[in-house]
């Protein structure tokens, strides 16, 4: 299926835009449930981009970035499963299926992109220093720019490349293991790098015991079968139930406080 040029450049200022939504604009237009029905309506189906961004977006549900880990693209990869379905007419699973190298590249992109970006930060902590605001948001700017970019000639050339495009990544990843073994491990750090960042701002020295017996209860938890598959959830309730729980107490203690009539002397 051949597409002209109005398709192609709808495609990459859609790719560009939601590229940006992903981590600035957050309003969702990213999820693969609306880009499959929105890049399907570009290319004259919009049944197929509802149906493939509908599958894509359940694949990639529980997809999070943790920190500064990144899974693999789900934007990249829900455009590309509904061109693939859209121009060759494959079924929706072999179509998300030959989008996975580029959602891979994708998630390669965006790891190499915050590492290049890192040594800016110094550079933005100067703006802000010296009350430079319009510093700060070039900054931001240029950043944006770049990931919508990076998006945008990966999915154009993925929609005049097809899946033969494909198949030529995965060769380039094979050839160039060490590069993308070397992102990985880029990205498998900065999770911890994120986590790090999240407890050195919201964690007090009151709740060390608490967040060491969570810690435990995982470990604990994974190693069993029965429950691993669903470890986060039971860690998730186990964290709430003691939340509510000190939310009470604390809440009962400020009652008994704010209505004792006795005073101080009764000792009570």
């Amino acid at each position: 299926m051949d597409f002209n040029a109005i398709q192609i450049l709808l495609v990459a200022v859609w790719t560009f835009i939601v590229a940006i939504d992903q981590f600035d604009l957050l309003e969702s237009l990213y999820q693969p449930i609306v880009t499959g029905a929105v890049i399907g309506a570009i290319l004259g189906d919009l049944n197929t981009g509802l149906v493939v961004g509908g599958t894509y977006q359940l694949m990639t549900i529980g997809n999070m970035p943790v920190g500064g880990a990144q899974p693999p693209n789900a934007v990249i990869g829900g455009v590309m499963a509904t061109v693939f379905a859209v121009a060759s007419g494959l079924e929706t699973s072999a179509a998300v299926g030959l989008a996975v190298p580029f959602a891979l590249i994708g998630q390669y992109m965006v790891t190499l992109l915050f590492t290049v970006m890192s040594p800016v930060m110094a550079k933005a902590d100067k703006c802000a220093e010296n009350a430079d605001t319009k510093g700060i948001d070039r900054i931001n700017y240029l950043a944006m720019a770049a990931l919508g970019l990076l998006f945008a000639v990966v999915c154009v050339a993925g929609l005049l490349g097809g899946s033969a495009l494909g198949t030529t990544l995965n060769a380039l990843a094979e050839k160039y293991a060490w590069f993308m073994n070397g992102l990985s491990a880029a990205g498998g750090m900065m999770r911890y790098v994120g986590f790090a960042t999240l407890l050195r701002i919201m964690l007090s020295n009151d709740f060390w015991g608490i967040y060491f017996a969570g810690f435990a209860l995982a470990t604990i938890i994974g190693y069993v079968d029965g429950l691993s598959g669903s470890a986060l959830i039971l860690i998730a309730m186990f964290g709430i139930a003691l939340a509510l729980y000190d939310f009470q107490t604390r809440t009962a203690m400020k009652a008994c406080g704010g209505n004792n009539a006795g005073g101080e002397e009764d000792g009570i």
